[in-house]
């Protein structure tokens, strides 16, 4: 018996015959019913009740198939979970609640480990906590101390926000805002921020966001309308779309955050210690 074998016979269960058994494993039908008999030799018990041109399970050949999908199951598993660690060995995988870490963290972990393939995705706070308890990132980028002593954890880097408006703009002539000065205005908004999405709309819940997803229409929108934006000390203005704009520093502890590099296990404290 093997795998094969099983594959063969969870075929003829969900089919009903042999004919499209063999048919939609592209098979002889000669070649499955040769299974078919294998398997009772194998299991020592009959398998099948058999008529005129056709076999049928009997009771103990239902049995057969339910422990056939539960081994194919464990089987399928089992190739998922060593090629998963095989790759885990290769893979640096980092979860970030922001952009801009990324943009110092990849070349340096790229520069550092050449034979290792680098991941990252922006994700939630919480679900970064989620990757780092189960192991699914090797490393995390969370805007605060890791809330857990077992995390190996280093402040990082500093990001600090502004608002960016036009200078015929209400707040033009201000010097610094706060969220509540700022509440009720709308903005425009990119997307793939990360947490600072969530940040805005919490601190400012009168504000209205108009977030787009393509950055060249984002550029275009900066330019041509009068809508404030937003931008940090991290983001890099090539193509200069803010030089007709002032920058306002948003005060609040909330718009200006340290980033934390964090590590569950031990082996990759290492890589934290790069920073």
């Amino acid at each position: 018996m093997d795998l094969n074998e099983l594959e063969q016979l969870i075929t003829f269960a969900d089919m009903g015959t042999l004919s499209l058994a063999a048919e939609k494993l592209h098979i002889s039908q000669p070649t499955i019913t040769r299974t078919m008999q294998h398997l009772e030799e194998v299991f020592g018990v009959s398998l099948f009740v058999r008529g005129k041109n056709k076999i049928t399970l009997n009771d103990t050949g239902i049995k057969a198939v339910e422990q056939a999908r539960q081994i194919l199951s464990t089987a399928d598993n089992a190739l998922k979970t060593v090629r998963a660690f095989d790759k885990s060995l290769h893979t640096i995988i980092i979860s970030s609640c922001a952009p801009a870490p990324l943009w110092y963290v990849l070349p340096a972990l790229s520069s550092a480990y050449p034979d290792m393939t680098i991941a990252s995705s922006l994700k939630s706070v919480p679900a970064i906590y989620e990757d780092l308890d189960s192991e699914l990132c090797q490393l995390a980028i969370l805007p605060h101390n890791a809330k857990y002593d077992h995390y190996n954890n280093i402040p990082f880097l500093e990001e600090n926000l502004s608002v960016c408006v036009p200078a015929t703009h209400d707040l033009a002539k201000r010097s610094s805002v706060t969220f509540s000065n700022l509440n009720g205005f709308n903005f425009l908004l990119g997307s793939e921020i990360g947490f600072w999405d969530e940040m805005c709309r919490v601190n400012m819940p009168a504000s209205r966001f108009l977030v787009q997803t393509d950055q060249f229409e984002f550029e275009e929108l900066v330019r041509e309308s009068s809508l404030p934006c937003f931008t940090t000390n991290l983001a890099k203005d090539s193509q200069n779309l803010l030089t007709d704009r002032i920058k306002i520093p948003v005060t609040d502890s909330d718009a200006n955050v340290t980033y934390y590099l964090a590590c569950h296990s031990q082996s990759m404290a290492k890589i934290v210690a790069l920073f």
